[in-house]
C-alpha cells in the first residue's frame, strides 16, 4: 500500500508494522503483563454512543479549540512517544513539522532523539516539553530552565512512572531491563533478531547508515564529555525513573517554571484536587497508553469523575486508546478539554517520514469534521452528555414523547 491509499489509522498502523522488524514495532506497539490495559483503552470508547441530531445547519463546521489562552485548529495534539527517532530518523522534528503546519500542539518526549532548543525553533508556538525527573534534580531543574529561556509554552511532567514496568514483548526481544520506555532504548541487532530484522531493509539501511542509535540530544549536556550515544542511553537509564518525586517535587517544579505546567498520568480524582492545590494549569487522564500497570480503567472511563472533582479549576484533558476522529468527540462529550493522540501520528511517522506524520493528523481531522456533521454539531462548544446514548434518557425521551401525542392530539381537536 501507498501512503496516498492510506484513508484510516490502521491503513497507517499496517504499513508501519511492515516497514519495521519485529522487534522495534512490538516495542511500539506492546503494553505490559498480559495487556489487558491496551484492549481497555480502546474497548472503552466502543462502549459510548454518540445520539446525532439532524435538521439542524451544519454547512459551516468549526473543529478549533482555545486552550491556555491559545486557538488551535483541532481539539487533539500529538502525544510524547519516546524513540520515534529510531523508528524513523529525524521522527521527533517530522512530529513537530505536523504539528504545526496543522496548528496543534505536539510534545516533544522526554526520550526524544533531538533537543527541546531545536522542536522550539522548528515549531516555536506548537512545541511543549515532556518532563521526566531525574533522580539528580540538578538535571531536573536545568531542563525546566532550558524549556523556560527556549521559549516554550508548556512543561509536561509525566508522574506516571515511578518504576519500570513489566514489558514483556520487549523482554522476550532482548530488551534486557529496559525502563519501561522512561527513556529511548539502546538498540542494537543481536544475532538472533538479524534474520527477521533482514526482512525490513528499508529500516535496516536507514538504521545503519545513520551510525545505529541516535544520539539523546536532551541528556547528551549531562553525560560525560564524549559519551557516545549508546553511553548517554545508559547514562540517562542510569537517573532514572525518579521513585522518590513526592507532591513537594511539583511544587518545587511549580515555582521553577512560570508558564503553563501540566501534570500528565492522572488517574484519580483526589491527585487531580491535588494538582489544582499546587497550582497547576492542567492535567492529562492517561494510563500511559496501557504500558504502566495492566490492572488500571481505561483513561476514558476515569475521566468524568476527574472533570467533576476539578474541571472547573484547571484544563482536565485525556490520552490513551484514540484511534478514530469520533474517540475524541467522545472523549469531549464526557468533558476533556482537548485530546492527544501517540500512536496513530507515530504510526504514520513510521509508515512515511514527514508526509505520513501530516497524513495521520489530517485523517484524524477529516474525521472529526465529518461526525460533527453527522451528529449536528457545528462548533465543538456546543458539545455535552447530551450527544451520548446512554439508555438513561430513554424514561425522560418517553415522557417527552407523550408530551409531543397529547400537544399534537390539542392540536387535531382544537382545529376541529
Amino acid at each position: 500500500m501507498r501512503l496516498d491509499d492510506a484513508i484510516n489509522i490502521e491503513d497507517l498502523h499496517k504499513m508501519a508494522k511492515r516497514r519495521l522488524p519485529k522487534v522495534a514495532f512490538d516495542f511500539i506497539e506492546g503494553g505490559l503483563d498480559d495487556e489487558n490495559g491496551l484492549d481497555r483503552n480502546t474497548a472503552a470508547f466502543l462502549k459510548h454512543r454518540l445520539l446525532p441530531r439532524y435538521l439542524v445547519d451544519v454547512s459551516k463546521r468549526d473543529q478549533s479549540k482555545t486552550i491556555f489562552g491559545k486557538t488551535f485548529n483541532s481539539p487533539f495534539g500529538i502525544a510524547p512517544t519516546g524513540g520515534v527517532s529510531l523508528f524513523r530518523r529525524g521522527g521527533d522534528m517530522m512530529l513537530a513539522e505536523a504539528a504545526k503546519d496543522a496548528n496543534i500542539p505536539y510534545i516533544m518526549s522526554g526520550a526524544a532523539a533531538q533537543s527541546l532548543e531545536t522542536a522550539a525553533k522548528v515549531a516555536p508556538r506548537n512545541s511543549w516539553y515532556q518532563l521526566y525527573a531525574a533522580r539528580d534534580q540538578k538535571i531536573t531543574e536545568d531542563k525546566i530552565r532550558r524549556t523556560k529561556d527556549a521559549g516554550l509554552d508548556a512543561l509536561v511532567l509525566t508522574v506516571d512512572v515511578p518504576v519500570g514496568s513489566n514489558r514483556e514483548r520487549n523482554i522476550r526481544n532482548g530488551f534486557d531491563r529496559i525502563s519501561g520506555g522512561w527513556l529511548k532504548v539502546a538498540f542494537t541487532l543481536k544475532p538472533r533478531m538479524l534474520a527477521e530484522a533482514l526482512t525490513h531493509p528499508g529500516w535496516v539501511m536507514e538504521y545503519v547508515r545513520h551510525g545505529g542509535t541516535p544520539m539523546g540530544e536532551n541528556w547528551q549536556p549531562y553525560a560525560p564529555k564524549g559519551a557516545s550515544a549508546s553511553d548517554v542511553v545508559k547514562f540517562s537509564r542510569s537517573l532514572g525513573p525518579f521513585d522518590s518525586q513526592t507532591w513537594k517535587d511539583l511544587e518545587r517544579y511549580r515555582r521553577l517554571f512560570p508558564r503553563t505546567l501540566i501534570v500528565k498520568g492522572i488517574m484519580s480524582p483526589q491527585d487531580a484536587i491535588r494538582c489544582a492545590e499546587a497550582g497547576c494549569d492542567g492535567v492529562i487522564v492517561s494510563n500511559h497508553g496501557g504500558r504502566q500497570l495492566d490492572q488500571t480503567p481505561a483513561s476514558l472511563d476515569v475521566l468524568p469523575a476527574i472533570v467533576a472533582a476539578v474541571g472547573d479549576r484547571m484544563t482536565v484533558m485525556l490520552d490513551s486508546g484514540v484511534r478514530r476522529g469520533a474517540d475524541v468527540l467522545i472523549a469531549l462529550c464526557l468533558g476533556a478539554e482537548f485530546v492527544f493522540v501517540g500512536r496513530p501520528t507515530l504510526y504514520g511517522t513510521v509508515a512515511g517520514g514527514l508526509p505520513g506524520a501530516r497524513k495521520a493528523v489530517n485523517i484524524l481531522r477529516r474525521e472529526v469534521d465529518l461526525v460533527m456533521a453527522q451528529i449536528g454539531c457545528s462548533s465543538l462548544d456546543q458539545l455535552g452528555p447530551e450527544f451520548l446514548w446512554t439508555g438513561d434518557q430513554l424514561p425522560n425521551l418517553q415522557g417527552q414523547a407523550a408530551g409531543l401525542t397529547e400537544r399534537g392530539r390539542s392540536r387535531v381537536y382544537s382545529s376541529s
